[in-house]
């Protein structure tokens, strides 16, 4: 099976590449020519364009998250649209969802803030595609790389530590379990919404407890909150947020996850 991506580069991408190695680059400079001309003989686009949301935002910054997400979504389904791809699975995040509220595929309340609105205009563009849909609600995703690779040296050096009152939830799911999901969503042929995430949020308190233990290290340090927001700005409800979200739409087609819980995901990728 032979498939696109955007945002190769990125860390969710790789893993991908390895799961499915007859693949094309959907580069962002590609404009809806280019991009068609790479899609002949592909049968699945994945959408996982978009700079890094863990920054320090202004607005110049907050233009490029949405213009990067955005614009190159409205591009994609623009060539697919002149193409013969049969399946088009694009990216979005947890961070639709408001705090401090479970919610599942079903629920209706989203988020009132960028993030939110980000994420609610990128799916939007994807689900104007007329080609068999699905778009997959990121949480945290957990491997080597990404966040879990930022999050080491300071627990490594005994300087890891809760954040704030370390109470907000985190969605989160393991990378082995993230690409099964792609493999599984294309052999099902599913369309619509799905959370990308673990079936076991759980605090920043016990997830930082759980990392600690893994690595054999204490986890003394708490990081003040006020820390993170003069570091990343409005960007720091990013790290701050709390997002419980449930795959209860992945469970209920059959998906089995090989690693549910933090533990056995972090001893796996920490081996």
């Amino acid at each position: 099976m032979k498939v696109a991506i955007s945002g190769a580069s990125g860390f969710v991408a790789n893993a991908l590449k390895q799961k499915f190695p007859d693949f094309v680059v959907i580069e962002r400079k590609d404009d809806v020519e280019a991009i068609a001309r790479k899609l002949k003989d592909v049968y699945a686009v994945f959408n996982l364009a978009g700079a890094p949301i863990v920054a320090k935002w202004d607005e110049a910054y907050k233009k490029v998250l949405w213009d990067s997400r955005i614009e190159t979504t409205k591009k994609l389904v623009a060539a697919i649209h002149q193409s013969d791809v049969e399946h088009f699975i694009s990216t979005s995040a947890v961070g639709i969802y408001p705090n401090n509220v479970p919610c599942d595929e079903e629920s209706s309340k989203l988020s009132e803030d960028f993030l939110g609105h980000l994420a609610l205009a990128w799916e939007r563009e994807a689900q104007k595609c007329t080609k068999r849909t699905t778009i997959l609600r990121f949480g945290v995703v957990l491997g080597e790389g990404g966040a879990l690779e930022k999050m080491l040296p300071a627990f490594r050096m005994c300087m890891g530590g809760i954040i704030g009152d370390g109470r907000m939830i985190t969605s989160w799911i393991d990378i082995d379990d993230l690409v099964s999901i792609y493999a599984f969503v294309l052999e099902k042929r599913l369309e619509g919404i799905f959370n990308a995430t673990s079936p076991q949020p759980l605090t920043n308190y016990h997830f930082t407890k759980i990392l600690g233990k893994v690595l054999h290290r204490p986890t003394f340090f708490p990081v003040p909150s006020f820390i993170i927001k003069m570091l990343f700005g409005e960007g720091s409800t990013v790290l701050l947020d709390s997002k419980e979200a449930y795959p209860k739409a992945l469970l209920n087609q059959g998906f089995v996850f090989a690693y549910p819980d933090l533990e056995s995901s972090l001893r796996k990728i920490l081996a």
